[in-house]
């Protein structure tokens, strides 16, 4: 079953992408795998299927311990600082950096392992309370600020959209983040590449695309309804 989940929420980022005349090989898909058991990630491996996305770096360092080396992992979730030594040698990037003190904590343990970290900036597009991330108008002057350490990357943006029933409704928070992302990316900053917006999930990854997403996160649309341990 979760092949052929996997398979149908391909087939919808292609069809996304035709839509908008956009290649299907500018997408990555990540398979967000936080809660599910290694046995589950190994159902998606015979189809190619290589970025994950966990969200609790203790999970993240367990399953990089017992699965294939060339898998990529990708930390999604809110990150603390005394956790980054836990991932910073096994995430391929870190999709969630909101201050400058996870910041400085990043650059302290990627200088120790000799290793540049690639960093998307979450930004909060819809100003909810509840979710962490800069603000639309912060942004631009916190990526100057992070630029300035040599062990980090700044790749992109990320943001979490609201959970909405009609994913139309979170077309206007994508179509925000895509403004600021190209806003940015035209401003040349030194030791930023803006080449990966990661928006959208389950339910709604393709208007995400529609609207310039480079990296969507679909675990519920992949792997079912998350388990959580007892």
């Amino acid at each position: 079953m979760i092949k052929e989940n996997y398979l149908d929420v391909q087939k919808k980022v292609f069809a996304a992408c035709e839509r908008t005349g956009r290649k299907p090989e500018d997408i990555t898909l990540i398979a967000v795998s936080k809660t599910k058991p290694v046995s589950m990630i190994e159902e998606l491996l015979p189809l190619g299927v290589v970025d994950f996305g966990e969200n609790k770096p203790q999970e993240l360092k367990e399953k990089y311990e017992v699965l294939p080396k060339d898998l990529k992992w990708h930390m999604i979730g809110h990150l603390q600082r005394n956790k980054v030594k836990y991932i910073i040698d096994k995430a391929c990037m870190i999709h969630s950096l909101e201050s400058i003190r996870l910041a400085e904590t990043i650059q302290t343990e990627a200088e120790k392992h000799n290793v540049i970290m690639p960093v998307l900036i979450e930004v909060n597009a819809a100003q909810e309370e509840s979710k962490f991330g800069l603000t639309l108008d912060e942004t631009p002057a916190f990526i100057e600020q992070v630029a300035a350490y040599p062990n980090l990357k700044v790749s992109g943006l990320m943001t979490i959209a609201p959970f909405v029933e009609n994913p139309e409704d979170n077309r206007i928070h994508f179509q925000n983040l895509y403004n600021l992302f190209i806003d940015i990316k035209g401003r040349n900053i030194d030791n930023v590449s803006m080449c990966n917006l990661s928006m959208g999930m389950t339910n709604d990854y393709e208007v995400a695309i529609e609207e310039g997403a480079t990296m969507v996160r679909v675990g519920t649309g992949i792997f079912g309804a998350r388990s959580y341990p007892v």
